[in-house]
């Protein structure tokens, strides 16, 4: 029995780095193309669809679940999961009011804080689930509650309102394009993911990300410290989800301490969509940014052919379980 040289290994390997690549490359040009069909078919069936104005609330609409869904990806390229990224999202817009409306904080420094408030909820969930060893599924699963409540405790069950402080507003739904009414929130989103995209894909906190992923116990006998790694994404995701919940409350003008629930489930099903795979090691920016777009213009158009709510519903869970399914039959097919 021979026993394969290093030139052999190494050859397999560079093989096997091809493949993967040419996958994923793959995962986002089927992703990519079935946002285009969805989009040709609403511009068909309804006259209303292709034009500038909706096409600008479409990408407006994208904003709150690809920001949230930027940070999630990382979480599940590693093999977790974050469900506290909707009411953390509300928490975190709870506490830029807290700080721009009642604290009079400078407007800078209160959305710097609301962000870095985010960071810290993602820095819990780090600690719960690299150093208590807690899933992942339980840990964010308690964060969620635990933000829903004190979202609501610190908020005195009210909205807070930035009707004194427009500039806060204007981060938003302002237009620094002259001549425009293009959102400022497309534009951060668009920055956003243009840092995550970095991030993920030329830094050693991505490197690690996708080690993480794809062999925990490898990566951790290579001497890598796991646990301080996921720490950091935790808390990284958790960035995402305050400059969300910036967003979210600069477009309502107001941070809406019960709003939250729902939007971690988009998130995920954004990553999922966009050829993430739940078992981690794999994922894209890119894709993620698909996927929100995917399910943006899905509810857009049900919502302009007049489909009610809840067939709305039925429909995304189908367009997930799809997704899922697809996740499946690839690893099925590489296995």
């Amino acid at each position: 029995m021979t026993t394969p040289t290093a030139t052999e290994e190494q050859q397999k390997s560079v093989s096997t780095g091809v493949r993967d690549t040419l996958r994923a490359g793959l995962q986002q040009f089927l992703a990519f193309a079935s946002l285009i069909v969805i989009f040709a078919f609403f511009s068909v069936v309804s006259p209303n669809f292709f034009n500038y104005g909706n096409v600008t609330n479409i990408l407006f609409s994208t904003v709150v679940i690809g920001t949230l869904a930027l940070g999630t990806t990382f979480v599940i390229i590693t093999g977790g999961i974050d469900l506290s990224i909707g009411t953390g999202m509300a928490l975190c817009a709870v506490m830029s009011g807290v700080l721009i409306v009642n604290a009079g904080i400078p407007l800078p420094i209160g959305v710097l804080g609301a962000i870095l408030f985010g960071g810290l909820i993602g820095l819990v969930n780090g600690l719960n689930v690299a150093v208590l060893k807690l899933p992942p599924f339980i840990a964010t699963l308690a964060m969620m509650l635990v933000a829903q409540g004190l979202a609501l405790v610190i908020s005195d069950s009210a909205p807070i309102y930035f009707d004194q402080t427009p500039a806060y507003i204007d981060i938003s739904i302002g237009s620094i394009i002259p001549g425009t009414n293009f959102p400022n929130a497309v534009l951060i989103l668009a920055l956003a993911a243009v840092i995550a995209g970095v991030l993920l894909n030329k830094t050693v906190l991505g490197r690690y990300t996708y080690s993480i992923g794809s062999n925990e116990e490898a990566t951790a006998l290579s001497g890598i410290d796991v646990r301080r790694w996921k720490i950091v994404i935790y808390t990284l995701a958790g960035l995402f989800t305050g400059l969300a919940g910036v967003m979210i409350s600069a477009r309502l003008g107001s941070a809406q301490p019960a709003t939250g629930m729902g939007y971690e489930l988009q998130a995920i099903a954004a990553v999922v969509i966009g050829g993430t795979s739940l078992s981690g090691g794999k994922g894209s920016i890119v894709g993620t940014v698909i996927g929100a777009l995917i399910i943006s213009v899905l509810n857009n158009g049900l919502q302009i052919m007049s489909i009610p709510q809840e067939w709305q519903n039925v429909i995304l869970g189908c367009v997930i379980l799809l997704a899922v399914y697809a996740d499946r039959a690839r690893k099925g097919a590489t296995a």
